[in-house]
Formats: C-alpha cells, structure tokens, sequence
C-alpha cells in the first residue's frame, strides 16, 4: 500500500469508528508513557491563573449592525500563556473581523484550558442562546496527550459542529496542532505524537467538512517555524504559543473567518491554482491540509452535487494570511452581550438554521 492510500486509510479510519491504542502496540505503548513523563517534567511551571478573558465588544465608534463571535476549545483558544484580553486569539480576531468588516463585534470566548473534544457540548450549550454568527474552534492537542482514540474525539467534534451549523452558525475549525514539534518531547513519542496529530487532523477534516463547515489546518503554524524559533514563538513552558505565537495562529486563522462571514477580499474569491488551490476529493484535501500550513478546507458542489465517486468534492485554499491586524482590548458587556443601540447583523448568506 502507498503511502497516500495508508494516509486516507488512517483517516478514514479515525473519522469512522477505528483507531486507538492499538496501533502503537502494549511495547511500545510503554516506552511512549516513560517519554510522555519525562516530557511533564520538563515542561515549565504551570500557571494557576486562568488567561485574561477577550469577552467583550470590539470596534468603538464602528456601525452597526453588530456580529457575535464565540470562541471555543482548549487552552490554545483561550490563550493561555499571555498577560492581556488583546494577546489573545479571541482579542486578535474579534479585532480583526471588527476592522475588516468595519463593524461592532461582540465575541464570547468560552474556551477552557485542558479541554477534549468531549467538552465541546457543555461550551456549546453556553454558546448557543447568544446565536452566534461565527465560531472559531480550536480542539485536538490535549485529546492526544491523554490518548483519546481519534474515532471518539472526532465524533464529539461533528456532534458539536452540527449543532452550530442547525442554529445557523458560521463555523471555522482549527484542526489538531502538530505536537511532534514541542520541544521537550523526546524521540520515539515525538514522531508518534506528529504522526496521531496529523491523522486527528486529516479525520477532523473529513468529519467537520461532511456536517458544511470548514478547517484551517494549522499543525504546521506549530511545526517548522515554531521549531526554527522555539525561544520567540513558545511561550515559558515550552508547550504553549508565545504571544508572537498567537498572533501567527490567529493571522492564519481570520482570512477563514472573514470568508465565513461573507467578508472576504475580492481577489480571493476565484481559486488560484498558482497557489495551489483546486477543488479535490475531501480525502484527498484533508491529508493535503495536514501536511500544509494555513490550508482551508470547505464543501463545494460541481454540476449541482456535493458528492462524487471519490467523496465530498471540497475546495482547497491557502488564503493570504492576516499579520497586520491591530488588536484592541475588549469593552465590557452586559451578562447578556448586549450593549445599547447596537442590533445584531443578519446570520450570513447561505447558514443553515433558522436566523
């Protein structure tokens, strides 16, 4: 079997049901939780405090109507590591779309450090009476650290994006980080741990696509260039992002949620093939994605089909990345998110749900 067709093999195996413990091996397994300790031990100290909370609105003295962004997911999407709302990737893309779209934006981060995919409902449920226009989730990275086999962590994902997309959400999906490139993870663990990250990645994809919402791979934003400047782009554990770090994340991460809100440029309207963009087979986007940094994935239809012989056809984008952006801290709101005088905008073109 070629290497391609293991690829789609693995992944379709993690989105579907298979996947887990077993394909390390009991020997292996062990020699894994030995590196898996060691590496505990030197990450750096662990902060007790929770990161400064973006909630709030952004864009003072902008139009209305207003959008409302919820942020969900682990410590990557909360922002764990930094000192200011405005460091934040919730601060830094609430920033961005406000300025983009020249609009008010209340946004909502309910992202907790430590989560799985399995607490995406509970976040959900919080998210979900504020009828959000978009959702921006990063989950995956601490489903691998504690060895949660791909096929359960990629079924609370798709449970938790379809219950956005039915209320009419826009979402974007940051898929699994590429953990083989922290530091202080030691060969053998750091290839298993890029190899189950990639394969997360590729089947969050699948999954994420399948229920009409889109990814952004970002495993290779925490790769090569987190590698090539561990000391700028890691945070003082070792693990997290700097805020430099959180900065490049978000600037790969908010040309997708522009798109999802119908407020993308122009010229990135028509896919580039110079760029590599095209329309592919999902399969065959998503191990594209993994191996690709800023890579969107999202559903596409030819001759008025989304499906083909090989799948979903999607289309695959490398938007241009969004590094200018000037963050604000957020103002405060009420425990409802609302703020007077401002109304909400209209749910995108195209959401499914009700407005």
């Amino acid at each position: 079997m070629g290497k391609a067709a293991a690829a789609r093999k693995l992944a379709a195996a993690a989105a579907y049901g298979g996947g887990g413990l077993s394909v390390l091996g009991a020997a292996l397994y062990g020699v894994l939780a030995t590196e898996a300790r060691l590496a505990k031990k030197a990450v750096g100290p662990i902060r007790e405090e929770p990161p400064p909370d973006p909630t709030g609105w952004y864009g003072r003295g902008r139009p209305g109507p207003a959008f409302t962004m919820v942020l969900l997911g682990d410590s990557s999407a909360a922002g764990y590591g930094v000192d200011r709302p405005e460091q934040t990737p919730g601060g830094l893309l609430a920033s961005g779309v406000s300025e983009a779209g020249d609009r008010r934006v209340y946004l909502r981060d309910l992202a907790v450090v430590g989560a799985r995919s399995s607490d995406l409902a509970e976040q959900i449920d919080a998210a979900l009476p504020l009828e959000p226009h978009v959702a921006v989730v990063l989950i995956g990275a601490n489903d691998v650290t504690h060895l949660v086999p791909p096929s359960a962590s990629v079924r609370f994902l798709a449970e938790g994006v379809r219950r956005l997309e039915d209320a009419g959400c826009q979402v974007v999906v940051a898929t699994c980080p590429d953990l083989g490139s922290v530091k202080p993870i030691a060969q053998p663990l750091k290839e298993i741990a890029r190899s189950w990250s990639r394969r997360l990645a590729a089947a969050q994809t699948i999954a994420v696509v399948e229920e009409g919402a889109r990814t952004v791979s970002v495993g290779s934003i925490l790769g090569p260039e987190f590698a090539a400047e561990p000391t700028v782009l890691f945070g003082p554990d070792k693990f997290h992002p700097s805020v430099e770090g959180y900065r490049r994340l978000t600037a790969v991460l908010l040309p997708s949620v522009l798109a999802a809100l119908g407020l993308a440029d122009e010229q990135e309207e028509q896919l580039e093939s110079q760029r590599g963009e095209g329309v592919l087979p999902v399969t065959d986007a998503a191990l594209r994605a993994v191996r690709t940094p800023g890579t969107e994935v999202d559903g596409t239809e030819i001759g008025g089909a989304r499906l083909g012989v090989r799948g979903l056809w999607v289309e695959l984008r490398h938007r241009r990345r969004r590094a200018d952006v000037e963050a604000e801290a957020p103002e405060d709101a009420g425990a409802d998110g609302t703020e007077d005088g401002t109304e909400p905008a209209p749910h995108p073109a195209g959401s499914r749900g009700t407005d």
